[in-house]
């Protein structure tokens, strides 16, 4: 409980539905969270629901409210019913909760018991980064080992060059070239083809744009 001379904390509850109807309400999230927030003495500065977000959906209007209201200091802690209600994975709840961090907001889930602005509750904040890291480490090595195995049976890898160009394209790249305008990868870049292809579209040129009058 907070002490009577102090400033209570003031808390945003967020609470999240997949869908309106069908028996699912934010209304028991809400209940509960209010009743926490009670019980600790803080105040509710406000309240966020997302109702018929899917918890896959990158883009929640309340939750993306709740983020920049945290920047502006409306609140010093955020309490949720459950940690899937409110991130859509290990690596998304923690990069809010790294912004949390940085900003002085506590964070509190009440079905796993984690208070953030608690001993233990830090310390689980830093048992789901070494999850989230190694996470991200072992996307990296799939992707390193795909790209290997496929090397290995001679596929290319990156999209492939497009080598059709037409004389016109092909006089537009060496004259920019020899006149020093764009580089090679440059070209390659802006006509998506291959920087070999970009070379020899310049050495068949050369004549036409270095020759001295």
């Amino acid at each position: 409980m907070a002490d009577a001379n102090s400033t209570p904390l003031r808390v945003a509850v967020y609470a999240r539905v997949s869908t309106a109807g069908n028996g699912q309400s934010p209304e028991m999230q809400t209940r509960e969270l209010r009743e926490y927030a009670e019980r600790r003495g803080w105040r509710i500065s406000g309240e966020y629901v997302d109702v018929g977000i899917s918890g896959s959906k990158e883009k929640r209007p309340e939750l993306d409210r709740l983020m920049a209201d945290a920047h502006r200091r409306r609140f010093d802690a955020v309490i949720v019913w459950k940690f899937d209600r409110f991130a859509r994975s290990v690596s998304h709840l923690l990069r809010a909760l790294e912004t949390f961090n940085a900003l002085s907001v506590a964070f509190v889930s009440l079905s796993e018991s984690v208070d953030t602005s608690t001993p233990a509750g830090k310390m689980v904040f830093t048992v789901l980064g070494a999850v989230a890291e190694l996470e991200r480490s072992l996307i990296a090595e799939r992707v390193r080992a795909g790209m290997r195995n496929a090397r290995a049976k001679g596929k290319k890898i990156g999209r492939p060059p497009r080598t059709e160009l037409t004389p016109e394209d092909r006089r537009n790249i060496a004259e920019a070239y020899w006149g020093r305008k764009a580089s090679f990868r440059q070209l390659a870049k802006r006509f998506e083809t291959s920087i070999g292809t970009v070379q020899r579209c310049a050495l068949t040129y050369q004549k036409n744009f270095t020759s001295t009058p």
